[in-house]
């Protein structure tokens, strides 16, 4: 069985979003666990290939860039969507989608794996995800959607393509309560829908039952002697003033190191992959790191597996990122999400939940110092969210496999 499957990678002038790639890493390594061969969808094919030894293609591209406005992203979208049909002079020859179309064409079936993209934020995710799942239907193809947050924002044609893509899915796997309401909004049958913990909660775990925060998730090695609190910062800081936050996380942070006696570790989830190129959410770790009285170190930004151990193995864990609150939650490391808008906020209030835990807090209240005692009680409360991650890791578990082997059924249907 052939998939091709959407996930946004690819490694850019070497910066890479370790969150995006990990849900197609476990994506790629579920189903090829399950008879699949994968061709992905990517930004740089070459690189995608050689990371994570599958065949690429190259996106169909409807950035501004290529698509411009609204009205490009429709004439793109009809275009694309005749060549498939026949029409050869709908595209020159030259035109990167050739390659999509022609993989469709040979695969038995097409994925949108995990992702938070299905948003009017990014209309050209939305473009992309419906006219490759349309090709992928008009050849006779079957299609699956998992592990999506969609909206909050939604509107006009990206609510309509977003309702037509979902529609026609065999399955479609919602990781947020909040995306599942949106979702019955939209007109899909309730009965292709499925509440779902994010596709990478487990990424490079293997068939085991999870991993506690002391432990390594590949070799089940005991972790560095040294307990530390991880700190994985978006470059992205909302309405907030990037100066007057960077200064409240520092105050934050060095409180943190005074009362729990715990090392202050930074992991950026999108970085340049050479570590003497600060970029992305490098810059903001480093105006942190800077404005602290308390010592810091920087952990280098490498691959998924590395990100996930780090965020397993901490102690304690404060991200504003999404994947840093999933990695880290699903093995029992107390965990508070910094939510800096209403996207960010269904984000990481559905990850934390997924696992048992609530604690979230705005960029206003890390600004206005109110956020130190719910991190503190976050430390506080360890013993128990230990207890309640012990009571549902095991189903959590059971429930994903039980969700590859759903999602690979439906595929060769």
């Amino acid at each position: 069985m052939r998939i091709v499957t959407i996930g946004d990678v690819g490694v850019v002038d070497d910066m890479i979003h370790i969150g995006d790639e990990a849900m197609f890493d476990e994506f790629a390594a579920q189903l090829r666990a399950r008879g699949a061969t994968i061709t992905g969808v990517s930004s740089t094919p070459a690189e995608t290939s050689a990371r994570y030894g599958v065949e690429a293609v190259p996106a169909l591209d409807f950035s501004p860039a290529t698509a411009g406005d609204r009205d490009g992203r429709i004439e793109r979208r009809r275009r694309v969507l005749a060549a498939a049909d026949g029409d050869r002079s709908a595209l020159p020859a030259s035109d990167a989608a050739w390659s999509a179309i022609e993989a469709i064409r040979a695969s038995d079936a097409f994925a949108v794996a995990g992702g938070g993209n299905m948003a009017s934020l990014w209309p050209m995710h939305v473009y992309e995800r419906a006219t490759l799942a349309e090709l992928a239907r008009r050849a006779g193809k079957p299609y699956v959607v998992t592990g999506q947050t969609i909206g909050p924002v939604l509107d006009g044609d990206d609510r309509a393509l977003v309702a037509e893509l979902l529609s026609g899915a065999e399955l479609v796997g919602l990781r947020e309560r909040a995306s599942f309401e949106l979702v019955r909004t939209l007109g899909v049958p309730e009965s292709r829908l499925t509440a779902t913990i994010d596709d990478a909660s487990f990424v490079g775990l293997g068939p085991g039952l999870g991993v506690g925060p002391s432990t390594d998730a590949a070799t089940g090695a005991a972790a560095a002697a040294a307990p530390y609190c991880a700190v994985s910062l978006s470059a992205h800081v909302g309405a907030a003033d990037r100066t007057a936050f960077a200064e409240a996380v520092a105050r934050l942070l060095d409180r943190v190191v005074d009362e729990t006696g715990l090392e202050v570790v930074f992991l950026a989830h999108w970085a340049s992959l050479r570590s003497d190129d600060e970029r992305g959410d490098s810059l903001l770790h480093r105006a942190v790191i800077d404005r602290m009285t308390r010592p810091a170190r920087v952990e280098p930004t490498t691959d998924t597996a590395a990100a996930a151990r780090f965020a397993r193995e901490a102690s304690l864990h404060l991200t504003s990122r999404y994947h840093p609150a999933v990695f880290a939650v699903a093995a029992g490391v107390p965990t508070v999400g910094i939510a800096v808008d209403d996207y960010t906020t269904v984000k990481l209030t559905g990850a934390l939940a997924n696992f048992g835990q609530s604690s979230v807090v705005s960029a206003e209240q890390v600004l206005t110092g109110s956020a130190d005692r719910i991190v503190l009680d976050a430390w506080g409360a360890r013993d128990a969210v230990r207890t309640a991650w012990e009571a549902r890791v095991g189903p959590a578990r059971t429930a994903s496999a039980a969700w590859w082997d759903r999602l690979a059924a439906a595929l060769r249907a």
